[in-house]
């Protein structure tokens, strides 16, 4: 098998703890000839966070990934799984590692449940018991009997993942999960995501469906040129920044007594005579306040907010450009 699903014997597990750190990466750099690819990296991923790792195409995530598992050395640096590091330790920590990187390397002529066999057998034996809860997890229990050379792309990727969960790991390393599967697979991927973090697992996932990863994950990191840009929770990326959005009776009289405060000297009306201003202390609440005393009660006042995809546009200077 090639390298692109690990799957490593058990040996002496390693549970994690609550409130242990899953996966950290310590000033980790990797340099091919002249050229950096992952440039003082600093992670930190908790136990039970659905972790979103996102950057442009050739960011470094995929290089992050592969010396995460110990398939690539770093020049500097070293990444620690579960505690240990994973290269001084790796027999104590990928055992309890999943992973699924790009597409997974699989037996084209087998059936899906033969595939999970064979690949049990070569790590030490899988129960059949667990063979059935990994199909079913994934939604692959009605076509287990056929051929994998049947299956469509998205298939595939389920079958990847039925390998990575095997060994029930507590982490789980996930190069674009949902690759090739259509809108309700991607549902029923963003399901077991959530059911597998609601089990105390760990899920570390690199993809470019930023609707998607708003949606499934706890915290991000950015990256761009093999630089960390940013690692925060979604909510904090997201949440509303700027002017304050009103609707409000005689708007300009109202823009007129905003404009001569020394917080709202920007304040404007847009096309739809709808109110944009800052906020004295930044406090949508205190600009409600100052504006019903004056007389002029809002309809609606909101901040809007971001979505993943805006912030990662903005951060990562990539326009329009592809999201990988």
């Amino acid at each position: 098998m090639a390298d692109q699903v690990l799957a490593v014997p058990e040996l002496a597990p390693t549970r994690v703890r609550s409130g242990e750190t899953a996966l950290r990466t310590v000033n980790l750099t990797k340099q091919y000839g002249k050229r950096t690819v992952v440039n003082n990296l600093n992670l930190e991923v908790k136990r039970g966070e659905i972790f979103g790792f996102l950057g442009p195409n050739g960011a470094g995530k995929t290089t992050t990934i592969r010396m995460a598992l110990g398939l690539i050395s770093a020049n500097s640096g070293h990444v620690e799984v579960l505690g240990k590091n994973v290269v001084t330790e790796r027999a104590h920590v990928l055992p309890r590692v999943g992973a699924l990187i790009e597409t997974p390397a699989l037996y084209l002529y087998l059936s899906g449940r033969n595939n999970l066999r064979a690949i049990g057998s070569a790590l030490g034996g899988v129960p059949d018991q667990r063979i059935e809860e990994v199909l079913e997890l994934v939604g692959l229990r009605a076509r287990q009997k056929d051929r994998v050379k049947t299956y469509s792309l998205g298939m595939k990727q389920r079958l990847g993942i039925a390998i990575a969960l095997l060994h029930d790991p507590d982490l789980l390393i996930l190069d674009e999960p949902t690759n090739g599967m259509d809108p309700a697979g991607i549902v029923e991927m963003r399901d077991l995501m959530h059911r597998l973090a609601s089990q105390g697992k760990t899920i570390f996932i690199s993809s470019h469906l930023l609707t998607e990863v708003q949606q499934i994950c706890t915290r991000v990191a950015i990256i761009s040129l093999g630089k960390l840009i940013v690692e925060s929770s979604i909510a904090e990326l997201t949440q509303g920044h700027g002017d304050f959005r009103v609707t409000i009776e005689r708007p300009a009289q109202a823009l007129e007594l905003v404009k001569a405060q020394p917080w709202g000297e920007d304040a404007r009306l847009n096309n739809e005579n709808i109110l944009l201003t800052r906020a004295p202390e930044n406090s949508g609440r205190a600009l409600n306040l100052f504006l019903v005393q004056a007389g002029f009660v809002p309809e609606t006042l909101e901040r809007p907010a971001q979505d993943l995809e805006q912030v990662f546009l903005s951060l990562t200077n990539t326009g329009s450009g592809e999201i990988k």
